[in-house]
């Protein structure tokens, strides 16, 4: 029977509508909700631990949330602070954040301190193992569902002291590898989907703190995520102690005395419009009233909506360089493709969203991003363009995935020089070197790219050869410059190839993108064995040239090409599939690009945006030039971006 409800009958309708007002405390205090709100998205992050002379400190707990709330409330926040950085073994426990909802509390435990000879120590996520006892410590302490971190790695407990890295919300902290190689902090997690980017790590929170080490080498830096920063204590040759964890990430602290405090954390709320189903006249007048009415515009879809953001490929080096190959954008999609990089599907209203596509970038230049909603996926890394000797990659070859190192990207060389023998007449060979350029670069949960390859070379008269890096791709690290000492196996000799991109059926066929471009090689004299420039890595990575030629020394046939490859031009990234561009060769001549016989670096590719969701939504974009849209067999819509436009949501 209709009463008291305007004449209509239908099923009681406990509506929300927050028009998704978010509002972001890094302090404690309160949010004060509009009226019409009845369920928030909330992400809880409390403080990380601090790290210890060894052990990483753990990330603070990570919660994200979907709770009832009060219409036109003040809700009580407490945001937790960082674990105190403390001068000697043993850190201090990140607090814990929590907020007050429906008179019910719902926090996130601090992140587990780092100690320096003892066990880890447990939190929202575990700190690493110190060095007289490997055990890790526990995350999850506050036994939530799903889990609030993970746990730490655990230590190395003989020769020089390594120490584990804290857990991270997306990943346990890394065991120490060696008594040289302290572990990595763990992987933060990335809400960007629900939360955006503005916040955090663009978007990524809690991470775990890099392990220390007593020892010359450096110790684990924290990984993709980690407010931690990667401890630089190196204490035989005096270096500083480890770094703070990011404010309002709950990252923890790094190794090393005097510990790298925690990073502070944070509480986000996001208050939901939930309006589905039947409303009375009464409901209908109060939220326009109110101006909370939901509007044509803002239906949510009620379907996931898988997405594929993929950025333009950086460029390959020139022919001057016998350089590295471009890395791959950044790949980002859900839904479809390898398993492991499979992130959640968007859930959005209809409207109009503005999409970028990332142009590949050109000879030695970094990709461009691109972009849909929440979503923005990472230009790839330049190639070396030029000799860059000890130290850091340089900037632009961290990307998506990262740019490829020249030949001599270590001179001089960080290793022991090789030993002298009948085939190896000289003492001075680095292969390969060390510096590469670093992939998922800002960090993405899951990660969004790898690193390159490193550049090298055997220099050993006539049997010298030299090689760059290849590009990192969405699946694989580029490849390392392939040769031995005085030229002995393995067998091709070659630059390193491409990292391999990601096989990807979103659009129906299954098509790879985000490879990464070859790298360059040369060979001196008649170059026994051959040695070949690296190929591209599947996905679009674009091949290399050979640097043969040139007065005084006469560097013929045995130094080849990859593949399937012509000229002395690098091959370019495919359009739309974001490789990264191959490195340039050289026949004859020498001096500045365009002097006679060099050849330019390849361009990357650029990059795509790909929509997928359900027969129930509709799309279209502009311009013309740009969208595709199609029906899938199965029924599903799909919308294709192959440059930078708009594209507009609504239900069928």
């Amino acid at each position: 029977m209709a009463r008291f409800n305007g004449g209509i009958i239908g099923a009681s309708n406990k509506s929300s509508f927050g028009k998704c007002k978010q509002t972001v405390k890094t302090s404690s205090g309160n949010v004060c909700t509009q009226p019409g709100t009845k369920v928030a998205k909330v992400l809880i992050v409390a403080g990380g631990g601090s790290g210890s002379k060894y052990g990483g400190g753990g990330a603070g707990g990570l919660r994200n949330l979907e709770l009832p709330v009060c219409g036109g409330t003040a809700v009580p926040i407490t945001v937790g602070g960082g674990g105190a950085a403390a001068p000697a073994c043993t850190g201090n426990k990140g607090s814990n954040s929590s907020i007050v909802a429906t008179c019910a509390t719902h926090s996130s435990t601090g992140g587990g301190l780092g100690t320096g000879e003892e066990a880890g120590q447990p939190g929202g996520s575990g700190s690493g193992g110190g060095y007289q006892t490997s055990c890790a410590g526990a995350g999850n302490e506050g036994n939530y569902t799903p889990p609030e971190g993970n746990p730490g790695g655990t230590s190395v407990t003989s020769g020089s002291q390594a120490g584990g890295g804290g857990g991270g919300a997306g990943a346990a902290g890394q065991n120490a590898q060696s008594s040289c190689e302290a572990g990595d902090g763990g992987a933060g997690l990335d809400v960007s989907p629900v939360f955006g980017t503005g916040s955090g790590v663009c978007g990524v929170f809690a991470g775990g703190g890099g392990g220390g080490l007593f020892n010359n080498s450096a110790p684990g830096a924290g990984a993709a995520g980690s407010g931690g920063g990667g401890g630089p204590g190196k204490y035989n040759n005096g270096a500083s102690g480890g770094g703070a964890g990011t404010a309002n990430t709950g990252g923890g602290g790094a190794g090393y005395s005097p510990t790298g405090a925690g990073g502070s954390g944070i509480v986000i709320v996001k208050e939901l419009s939930k309006a589905s189903g039947m409303f009375n006249l009464r409901s209908q007048f109060a939220a326009r009233k109110t101006d909370t009415w939901i509007t044509s515009n803002d239906k949510f879809l009620n379907v996931d909506l898988d997405y594929l953001v993929v950025a333009g490929g950086g460029g390959g080096a020139a022919g001057n360089a016998v350089g590295g190959g471009g890395g791959a954008g950044g790949y980002r999609a859900s839904g479809y493709g390898p398993g492991p990089l499979q992130a959640s599907a968007l859930d959005i209203t209809t409207g109009t969203y503005t999409v970028t596509v990332g142009a590949g970038g050109g000879q030695a230049a970094k990709g461009n991003d691109s972009t849909f909603d929440t979503i923005t996926s990472e230009g790839g890394g330049a190639a070396f363009a030029a000799a860059v000797g000890p130290g850091s990659a340089p900037g632009p070859s961290a990307g998506g995935s990262g740019g490829g190192g020249n030949y001599n990207s270590s001179y001089p060389q960080p290793y022991p020089p090789s030993p002298e023998s009948a085939d190896n007449p000289a003492p001075f060979s680095v292969f390969p070197g060390s510096l590469k350029g670093p992939g998922n670069n800002p960090p993405t949960s899951p990660p969004q790219g790898n690193p390159s390859g490193s550049g090298g070379f055997n220099d050993n008269g006539p049997t010298s050869h030299y090689g760059g890096g290849g590009g990192g791709g969405a699946t694989a690290a580029g490849g390392n410059f392939n040769v031995a000492p005085g030229g002995s196996s393995p067998t091709p000799l070659h630059g390193g190839d491409g990292g391999a991109g990601a096989p990807n059926a979103i659009l129906g066929p299954d098509t790879s993108y985000a490879g990464g471009g070859g790298g360059g090689a040369q060979g001196s004299y008649d170059s026994k064995p051959p040695i070949r420039a690296g190929d591209g890595g599947a996905g679009g990575g674009g091949k290399a040239s050979a640097c043969r030629g040139g007065p005084p020394n006469p560097w013929y046939p045995r130094t080849a090409n990859a593949p399937s490859h012509c000229g002395v031009n690098g091959g370019s990234g495919t359009a739309n599939t974001g490789g990264g561009g191959g490195a340039g060769g050289k026949d004859a001549g020498v001096g500045s690009i365009p002097g006679p016989g060099l050849g330019s670096g390849g361009s990357g590719g650029s990059g795509i945006v790909v929509l997928r969701a359900p027969s129930a939504v509709a799309f279209s974009g502009s311009p013309c030039c740009a969208f595709t849209g199609s029906t899938h067999p199965g029924g599903d819509k799909i919308a294709k971006m192959t440059a930078s436009g708009t594209i507009t949501i609504s239900l069928a």
